[in-house]
């Protein structure tokens, strides 16, 4: 399944270049072991920073830090796994909790209580008993709405899924394909969070029925059009974003992030005074990033540095307008158009990783059967 990352997407909507690390294909096995001034860290694609910022923690670390960039998240957390006897390097980062419990069944992380993990927000810790990975970042996966058009036509954006199914919105909504789509996939598993499988509705309004699947029925008979993956919903077919109107996109409705409409102020040129997008808050289902010390690291004891250095306030601080995520820790800064334009939802659809794991190649498959066939 491809993961394709919303870092990487929002990059290249909007051009920025943002300062990288270099991947390396492996690690020099000259400085690798136990008294190692080298630490590897593993990662998807869209691991991003700057620059000044690693070079600190390098400087006080001692250690010098390598990056292996490999592939979108699916692929780097399969990847590890199949390595994790003898891994490619020392900390991965990039499993979220669509993946985390295929991680940790395999073994893939050790246990390492990281320093300043008690200044974690609470609601993000998990694995408390064994301390196999560390929370990073956090994202909302959410329907974002392109302001113009309902102001233009006169309709109230909607709020909710619930709102989704409503004639009004009918042929309104782009979505990515859940096989193929990391935001396709959370947008999926927010409607299994919010409606069940095949039980009754947690809707307050009970309008899908037969859980999520009864959902999606009724809409796919509202009009919602599928696309393989974010950048052809957002850049493309959504009218409200600066590369769909380029496009000609004609659909006011996409899946998209709660970072999205931060994004189009901030690489704006000129910037707007107000996001030309909003999000449907009712529609975002929570992701969460986490980092780990990998079993069999070389360089367990630079790993534990990096670790302790990913939720450092300094890199927490420098993390968001690098990822367009949102820090775990308590106190970290936020940007300001963050706060305006892309706040956290108040009340998110989450579901327990261990629940995703037993459940989301069948919900896929049966979502493939029903919405694409």
């Amino acid at each position: 399944m491809s993961t394709t990352r919303k870092f990487t997407a929002v990059v290249a909507v909007t051009g920025l270049g943002l300062a990288s690390l270099a991947a390396c294909g492996s690690s020099d096995s000259g400085d690798e072991g136990s008294g190692s001034k080298t630490v590897t860290l593993v990662s998807h694609d869209s691991f991003a920073y700057t620059k000044a910022v690693l070079k600190d923690f390098e400087k006080q670390s001692g250690y010098k830090v390598k990056v292996l960039k490999d592939g979108d998240a699916g692929t780097a957390v399969n990847k590890a796994i199949l390595t994790k006897d003898n891994p490619q390097g020392d900390v991965f980062f990039g499993v979220d909790n669509t993946l985390l419990s295929r991680a940790l069944d395999n073994g893939l992380f050790q246990s390492y209580e990281a320093k300043g993990s008690d200044l974690i927000l609470p609601q993000y810790r998990v694995d408390q008993d064994k301390h196999r990975v560390t929370p990073i970042d956090s994202g909302d996966i959410c329907v974002n709405y392109d302001k113009a058009y309902f102001s233009k036509h006169k309709l109230a954006p909607p709020t909710s899924f619930d709102d989704l199914i409503k004639p009004e919105y009918k042929n309104l909504l782009v979505t990515e394909n859940a096989s193929t789509s990391s935001p396709g996939l959370g947008f999926l598993l927010g409607t299994a969070a919010k409606y069940g499988d095949g039980g009754t509705s947690r809707s307050s309004e009970a309008e899908s029925g037969g859980g999520w699947q009864g959902y999606w029925k009724k809409l796919k008979a509202n009009g919602v059009k599928v696309v393989d993956g974010w950048e052809q919903a957002y850049n493309v077919e959504f009218s409200g974003s600066a590369g769909g109107k380029k496009a000609k996109g004609d659909r006011p409705l996409v899946v998209s992030y709660a970072s999205s409409p931060p994004a189009e102020v901030i690489y704006a040129d000129p910037k707007p005074k107000t996001a030309p997008t909003g999000v449907a808050d009712g529609t975002c289902f929570r992701q969460v990033e986490y980092a780990g010390l990998l079993s069999n690291a070389k360089n367990s004891t630079g790993g534990k540095a990096l670790v302790d250095f990913l939720i450092s306030k300094q890199f927490q601080d420098d993390m968001p307008l690098n990822m367009f995520v949102y820090p775990v820790r308590e106190a970290a800064q936020v940007p300001p158009e963050f706060v305006k334009f892309g706040p956290q939802a108040e009340n998110p659809e989450t579901l327990d990783p261990a629940k995703i794991a037993d459940n989301r190649d069948e919900w896929v498959k049966s979502w493939t059967s029903l919405v694409l066939k």
